[in-house]
């Protein structure tokens, strides 16, 4: 079985995943369906590995307890750190990385982000899959969801839903 890296992410109807100050007090719907499953519990069960930036990794530790327990994490970053019982602080090459997860057995991987990190794998071709929930938000200024100059990607429309007046889209490379 094949590990696919999948792009989970959300971003507002103008494509930023955060506001210029990396808040995301933003993310919810428009409240038509607030108790609606949007899937999310079901890809968690998909993956095993996380991968993340560090502003991504330090912003999900202000939520409380780190939220992805039990999952193999990855954090780049060119800070020094000390591994700790969920990350492993890495500049790794993600080739390399990829390269080496794909070897071992297991679930998919996830791609959390941040921009930068998400810019990295996407001009590598890494991605297999991006499902990007739309948020009915417009916030006319914040950090994008993908940087400039990248690489003419086709993809395929998997499946698409509307939950809680989010667009939750589905694609996979071609």
């Amino acid at each position: 079985m094949s590990r696919n890296v999948i792009l989970y992410i959300a971003m507002s109807l103008d494509g930023y995943i955060a506001r210029k100050n990396g808040d995301i007090d933003w993310l919810a719907g428009d409240g038509s369906e607030p108790d609606a499953d949007l899937g999310y519990d079901e890809f968690y069960e998909s993956i095993d590995t996380v991968i993340m930036g560090r502003k991504t990794y330090d912003q999900v530790l202000t939520f409380g307890e780190y939220p992805y327990k039990g999952t193999e994490g990855y954090v780049y970053t060119s800070e020094k750190r000390v591994n700790n019982e969920h990350v492993v602080f890495t500049d790794e090459n993600a080739e390399d990385l990829i390269d080496k997860l794909r070897k071992e057995e297991g679930k998919d991987i996830w791609l959390i982000g941040g921009a930068g990190v998400i810019d990295n794998f996407m001009k590598k071709d890494l991605i297999d899959e991006y499902i990007v929930a739309v948020i009915p938000c417009i916030l006319g200024e914040g950090i994008s969801l993908f940087k400039d100059n990248n690489p003419e990607l086709k993809l395929k429309l998997m499946k698409h839903q509307t939950v809680n007046g989010i667009a939750m889209l589905y694609y996979a490379k071609r």
